[in-house]
């Protein structure tokens, strides 16, 4: 994978944007826990009071407070405080909210800072919890037990109607202090959270004696943090949408770029090249195998960027929300990560054979597809069925395997998540119970807690995922940093203008790359403009290898092959086969028109010269029957024609062209002895300023040759005409007289 990582180059910018929406998103999801906790704690719990300070309170109720105050709390929290006596001017500020104001002075807290709140939360919370709890115990006999055992003052020992705030104002205050303390104690173990939720009640009861409407505050603060939770679970989804869309476009972008350049680069193939990847493979690398490299880029910015930040994040908040309860996320992570390491040891080799096992298997299909007729006609359908269904039972079988290890994960995942809820519940509500935790941030815990494990899951999912992935990165980095053989000069020549149409062999041999042996040895002739060339010779003779050096499909081991009086070396391929008509043996035609076939050798070319082309190659006949004529729609490959027609309207195309050299690999061999002498004779009054060259089986084909060239296991035997080689050349000779009777070659 890592060899593709130019390919995300470009979209380094949207890259960075995806990140940064990840981040956000990832925050968002986190928040969400935190509001959810709010909502129990403080808009369920505490009736919509989130502080243990009052905004305000009574002046008789402030008075019953600082009677456990330290000197120093109590100045502290009197400073904070402003006293607003009734019927005073800034009593008409206040009245409305607190009618109580009208009869009864009150205190107003002042705009604070969250330090200075921070200093008296603590102070305020205690001291309410400390008045509640008296208060209670005045009518509640249970309660005044309680607290005479906690604090030794016993309330039934007062006299009726007694003032117990006044009583307390009096006692001595290292008596107070050590009844203080001895409260003060209960509360030791409960944190700020705890210590707010519990003088909740009685702020509330404060806020019902100025007479605030309490109900409307709980209202309306669970739809505020309700309303904020819908805000940012709005956000995490747009930017969702926008991840998945950036993903998305990054990933199919990487992945167009990677199949161009892989295109490209297989067009630069050689036939050296080509030998060393089969075509299957080469469709497989350029489909499924940038498919899987795609699917990946799209996984790794939605997955692998977000899965630490939401992890990391989901640690940190959990700790805050409970510290001790820590370990069981820790042990969740540890189960989870033993289970997916199993299940990556016992997949991974398999998923490095799919790949290898889907090559097979396009080879197969590829074989059968092309090769029917010849199927059919030896009756081996079962035979092919059988290899097909060995190669397609092979992927399937390593298919199955690897899913049903795969899919263990998610009833394993579903069992971890259940079990984790279970046991943080627990654990939770004994801590509950002690008022060591809210109800709600053990709510958030839980959440926090699966996120965690969601997050190992996705990352440990992308390390069962990223394997096959790299092999088809590794595949396609293969082709891609192919070196081909065949390459453009630094500083090309332009050909000779003067000695158009040359084309010359300069004891020219040649081997195959890894070969021990020349098939080619010292060939040497000379093929010029306005004569016809022939080149002939038995099976493996090297016929074909001659033809293929002179476009450069293969360069020479030894010696040189020269066109225009310029090595082809020392050219741009371009230049070279601009001025080469190519025919090969078989006729290769793509899909679409007769008319789109012709113009690919020049798509600006006339109608009229499609039609000229088109009747010195014989094809007009049959392409006047045809219904549509040059609008005759043309299957893959060119099925729908026969080998004949494929032929000629492969020679009509390169007449398109209008080269100076043709080359003609066999090219004739599908017509009949009527239409080959036709075609030669048009080629020869329409062409007759061109270079031709000719292979060929055929004796009749080349009889009027100019120049043959006979070729002997890679070698010259023989060279000049018809007549002076059935004299010379015993080689020639022999091929002739098998083919011809003596009055036709004479």
């Amino acid at each position: 994978m890592l060899r593709l990582s130019k390919y995300l180059k470009p979209y380094l910018l949207l890259i960075l944007i995806t990140i940064g929406l990840l981040f956000v998103q990832a925050m968002a999801d986190l928040a969400l826990p935190n509001y959810m906790s709010e909502i129990v704690n403080i808009g369920i719990q505490q009736g919509g009071i989130e502080s243990s300070i009052p905004e305000a309170i009574r002046q008789s109720k402030m008075e019953h407070l600082t009677i456990f105050m330290t000197a120093e709390e109590k100045s502290s929290v009197l400073s904070n405080y402003s006293l607003i006596e009734p019927n005073s001017s800034l009593s008409l500020n206040y009245v409305e909210k607190y009618p109580v104001l009208k009869d009864e002075a009150i205190y107003v807290l002042n705009q604070i800072t969250d330090e200075e709140r921070t200093k008296i939360s603590s102070t305020m919370g205690k001291s309410i919890m400390i008045v509640s709890t008296i208060e209670e115990a005045m009518i509640d006999p249970q309660k005044a037990a309680a607290l005479a055992k906690l604090a030794g003052f016993d309330l039934s020992k007062l006299p009726v109607g007694m003032d117990i705030f006044s009583t307390l104002e009096k006692i001595p205050p290292a008596q107070l202090t050590q009844m203080t303390a001895a409260v003060n104690d209960k509360f030791a173990g409960m944190g700020d959270n705890m210590i707010t939720q519990a003088a909740a009640g009685a702020v509330k009861a404060e806020y019902d004696a100025l007479g605030l409407n309490t109900a409307k505050t709980q209202s309306n603060y669970i739809l505020r943090i309700g309303g904020l939770m819908l805000l940012v679970t709005l956000v995490a989804a747009l930017c969702t949408i926008a991840v998945g869309f950036l993903s998305a476009r990054i990933g199919a972008g990487a992945a167009r770029d990677i199949r161009h350049d892989l295109f490209r680069k297989v067009e630069s193939f050689s036939k050296a090249e080509f030998d060393n990847f089969s075509t299957a493979s080469l469709i497989t690398r350029s489909t499924n195998d940038v498919t899987q490299v795609q699917m990946v880029i799209i996984l790794l910015l939605r997955m692998v960027f977000y899965a630490p930040i939401i992890g990391v994040g989901a640690i940190i908040r959990a700790v805050d929300k409970s510290p001790s309860m820590t370990w069981i996320i820790g042990l969740g992570v540890v189960i989870l990560l033993s289970m997916i390491g199993t299940v990556f040891t016992i997949s991974l080799p398999k998923f490095k054979k799919i790949q290898s096992l889907i090559d097979r298997l396009n080879l197969v299909t590829r074989e059968n597809l092309a090769g029917m007729m010849v199927i059919r006609s030896f009756n081996t359908q079962n035979f092919e069925l059988n290899r097909f269904d060995k190669a397609n039972t092979d992927l399937t079988n390593n298919m199955l395997f690897v899913n049903r290890v795969m899919i263990v994960l998610m009833p394993f995942m579903m069992l971890l998540m259940n079990g984790l809820s279970v046991l943080i519940i627990w654990v939770g509500a004994n801590q509950v119970a002690k008022m060591t935790i809210q109800v709600g941030d053990m709510m958030a815990f839980l959440q926090y807690a699966i996120q965690v494990v969601f997050s190992f899951l996705m990352l440990s999912m992308m390390f069962i995922m990223l394997p096959r992935a790299s092999v088809s990165g590794a595949r396609i980095a293969d082709v891609l940093e192919v070196e081909p053989t065949i390459n453009d000069p630094k500083e090309p020549k332009q050909l000779d203008e003067k000695k158009k149409g040359f084309v010359e062999f300069r004891n020219v041999s040649f081997r195959y790359p890894n070969a021990e042996e020349n098939v080619l040895c010292g060939i040497s002739f000379i093929a010029k403009p306005g004569e016809t060339t022939a080149i002939i010779g038995g099976t493996g003779s090297g016929k074909s290898t001659v033809i293929n050096l002179i476009p450069r499909f293969f360069d020479v081991t030894e010696g040189a092959v020269l066109v225009d009086g310029v090595d082809v070396r020392e050219v741009t391929q371009k230049d070279l086969r601009d001025s080469i008509g190519y025919i090969p043996q078989k006729g290769m035609l793509f899909s679409g028109t007769i008319e789109s076939n012709l113009r690919y050798a020049d798509e600006d070319v006339s109608e009229e010269t499609l039609k000229k082309a088109a009747d010195i190659a014989q094809a007009t006949e049959f392409i006047t029957t045809m219904e549509k004529g040059l609008q005759t729609e043309i299957s893959q490959g060119g099925i729908n024609v026969s080998g004949g027609q494929k032929q000629r309207l492969a020679i009509a195309r390169a007449l398109v062209k209008k080269p100076q050299i043709y080359i003609f690999d066999d090219a004739l061999s599908a017509l009949d002895f009527k239409t080959d002498s036709a075609l030669r004779r048009a080629l020869k009054k329409e062409t007759g300023s061109s270079t031709m060259i000719i292979v060929t089986q055929r004796i009749s084909t080349i009889k009027n040759a100019e120049q043959i060239v006979v070729l002997n296991e890679g070698e010259i035997v023989g060279k000049g005409t018809h007549t002076e080689l059935m004299e010379t050349c015993e080689t020639y000779r022999e091929i002739a007289t098998s083919q011809l009777t003596r009055e036709e070659l004479s």
